[in-house]
């Protein structure tokens, strides 16, 4: 994921790129285009739909920079953005997805049940940060069938996107603390599934 840069830097660009800054717009969309995709893949399961509903945020923002307010950050007001224009797919579709479908190539053999344990136990910021290099997406993302919709687009978020705590909270709307209960009873969640998933291959 491409990492963003310095705040002032990022709120010039968004100055820029209110007034028309075609340039400043595109610098904007190569930071935020990685989080905002992985955020929208994971909740819809489908690449080619991601790929379109991503490219919807984007001309959704270019449409609302004007007035934004800037409150430190450009990501949790554009992931609401994201998460609003998912909701907004699946009304209109009136359903959900059925199933996850595997974004990978292949699924490896490492121990995603007893790495994804110490995540639990340790709850860190940093831990919580490198989900996408401890778990396996495919199998992160079949094992979330069994979260609740809340747990979910909090794994999205935090895991997909690489949101903070913080920004998660504000984003959905809620306190820091329902976002660290959330993440705390879905990553136990996420544990069980996929110990589960092992047990049914080995059996």
């Amino acid at each position: 994921m491409v990492g963003l840069k310095g705040g002032a830097d990022e709120r010039r660009l968004v100055g820029l790129a209110a007034k028309g800054d075609t340039r400043a717009f595109g610098e904007l969309y190569q930071r935020h285009v990685d989080r905002v995709f992985s955020f929208i893949v994971f909740r819809v399961r489908d690449r080619a739909l991601a790929e379109d509903l991503t490219q919807d945020v984007f001309v959704q923002m270019m449409r609302a920079l004007e007035g934004f307010d800037w409150q430190g950050s450009l990501a949790p007001w554009l992931m609401r953005i994201a998460r609003n224009t998912v909701i907004d797919h699946w009304r209109r579709q009136g359903r959900r997805p059925e199933r996850a479908v595997s974004l990978t190539e292949s699924v490896g053999d490492d121990d995603e049940g007893g790495r994804l344990d110490r995540l639990v136990d340790e709850q860190g910021e940093e831990d919580v940060s490198r989900a996408e290099s401890v778990l396996d997406r495919a199998r992160l993302m079949e094992a979330s069938e069994s979260l609740t919709d809340l747990q979910r687009q909090v794994v999205a978020l935090r895991f997909g996107s690489g949101l903070s705590i913080r920004e998660t909270a504000d984003v959905m709307d809620r306190s820091e603390g329902a976002i660290k209960n959330l993440q705390h009873h879905a990553l136990r969640a996420l544990r069980k599934a996929l110990d589960d998933g092992a047990r049914d291959v080995g059996a």
